[in-house]
């Protein structure tokens, strides 16, 4: 998996002490799949509020310095710091940050990784990620995404739940302004394989098509939500046309914690 070899010894470390309260999120945890496209140059744990930032790395960089680690904190200010991580000849840097404890499911037992940020979450956090900034790495991520974790369409979707100042269709519009990139941009990333930027250009104009007439056809009150389907065990992209319920699919909503989908409109969700 795209883990380097420091940040797993790192990782299995702090994973035995971790709990609920802080779990890894961005880059590393996205790629934690064998099939990743890159890696990452940090390690990022959230928390849900600025106090349990604090904690968490004054209990963490013990257990990293009692075991043989040394820590360089780089940068510390309420609910977000910094540091390096070293020992001998490798280094990792560690970002401890606060962030909403609203997701649209429970966070992920990893034996490695402790508790992770759910894919569907990692995937929505790097849709309004996109948005925002213009990054070779989120263009690299993005279509990782759009090809392993959820469309495009209804990741854009679901993505404005997390973030009500977007609509799926401004959210988009944000997101057209990406993919300007030159090739010396990805050769700065540490990627698990060769990204060819001419053959992703037209793969990110397609599924920007594809979103756009998925937006277009979605209706209001579903806004925010992804859709499930119990028989199959996923969250999926609905046809157009049909009605979800002939579909095997049923809307699933985020909330402070996550909560696992319901299996039929007429059964309750089940918190985590």
């Amino acid at each position: 998996m795209p883990l380097t070899d420091f940040q797993r010894r790192v990782l299995a470390v702090l994973a035995p002490g971790r709990d609920a309260a802080g779990y890894l999120a961005g880059g590393a945890a996205l790629h934690f799949s064998p099939n990743s496209a890159r890696y990452s140059h940090d390690l990022d744990f959230f928390h849900d509020s600025s106090e349990r930032v604090a904690t968490a790395f004054a209990k963490d960089g013990k257990v990293l310095e009692e075991a043989g680690f040394v820590l360089e904190l780089v940068f510390s200010q309420p609910g977000f710091i910094r540091a390096i991580v070293s020992r001998d000849d490798a280094a990792t840097q560690i970002d401890w940050a606060h962030d909403s404890a609203w997701r649209f499911m429970p966070l992920v037992r990893d034996e490695l990784g402790g508790f992770l940020l759910h894919p569907v979450d990692l995937a929505a956090n790097k849709a309004l990620a996109l948005a925002g900034r213009d990054e070779a790495r989120d263009f690299v991520d993005i279509l990782y995404i759009h090809k392993h974790i959820l469309r495009l369409g209804p990741l854009v979707w679901a993505a404005v739940g997390k973030d009500p100042g977007f609509s799926p269709e401004s959210l988009l519009e944000q997101m057209k302004r990406s993919g300007r990139f030159r090739p010396e941009d990805f050769a700065r990333l540490d990627l698990a394989r060769p990204f060819d930027l001419q053959e992703a250009r037209p793969r990110w104009r397609a599924a920007l098509a594809e979103a756009e007439a998925f937006v277009g056809h979605r209706p209001a009150e579903e806004v925010g939500c992804l859709y499930y389907s119990s028989e199959r065990s996923r969250f999926e992209e609905p046809s157009p046309g049909l009605d979800l319920e002939s579909q095997g699919l049923v809307t699933h909503f985020g909330r402070p914690g996550g909560v696992l989908p319901r299996a039929t409109d007429s059964q309750p969700a089940e918190e985590e």
